[in-house]
This record gives structure tokens, sequence and C-alpha cells, in this order.
């Protein structure tokens, strides 16, 4: 019994959710970061904010899309479970390093094109 649609939809229920839920936590705390960084302009802050927000979730849900072009046939329950695990964690993981790697580039860099 093929079972790659039903992960599929498992799959991309729970990593939709998980990605909007972690945009939204950090778009509502990224304001306050931002605004810090641009020095009370909150307008400039806001589109800012909700750029990142659209690009992150345009990268993070286009990528779970894409992971679903290479997957084994699934035809156990067990491998159904193994598979949703494993690629929901590899997903979490790049979610985790690009949110590392955003406010890298915010501190180290953006600071010195403001201050310029």
């Amino acid at each position: 019994m093929n079972l790659n649609i039903l992960t599929y939809v498992i799959f991309l229920l729970i990593i939709v959710y998980i990605i909007v839920v972690v945009g939204k936590i950090c778009y509502k705390n990224g304001n306050i970061y931002v605004l810090e960084l641009l020095h009370g302009d909150k307008e400039l802050c806001l589109r800012i904010n909700k750029i990142l927000l659209v690009g992150y979730y345009l990268v993070n849900i286009g990528y779970a899309a894409m992971t679903l072009l290479n997957w084994e046939t699934v035809i156990t329950f067990k491998r159904l479970i193994e598979t949703i695990a494993v690629k929901s964690a590899i997903i979490i993981s790049i979610l985790c390093i690009l949110h590392y790697l955003n406010i890298f580039i915010l501190t180290k860099y953006v600071q010195k094109i403001i201050n310029d």
C-alpha cells in the first residue's frame, strides 16, 4: 500500500503550521529589534519586517514543498512516521540556521550601513 499522499498531507500540515507560528513570533519580536537598529523609524521598521516575513514564508514553505520531490515510496506506517520526523527535523534545523544567520547579518552589517 502506497502511503505517500497521506505522508505528504501530514508533513505539509505540520511544517506549514510550524513555519507560520515561528514566522509570527519572529515578526512580533523582530519589530522591536529592527526598530532599535533603525533608531526609532517605526514606519520603515514595519515595512522591513513585513518584507522579511514574506520572504521567510516564501523560502521556507517553498523549500518544504520541494522536499516532496525526492521521497521514496512510503509503504508502512512506521516508515511514514520516520519520514515525517526526519523531513521535519531537517526543515526545522534550516529554520534555526536561517534565523541565526539573519540576526548575525542584521547586527554585523546593517548597523554599519545605517551609521555610515
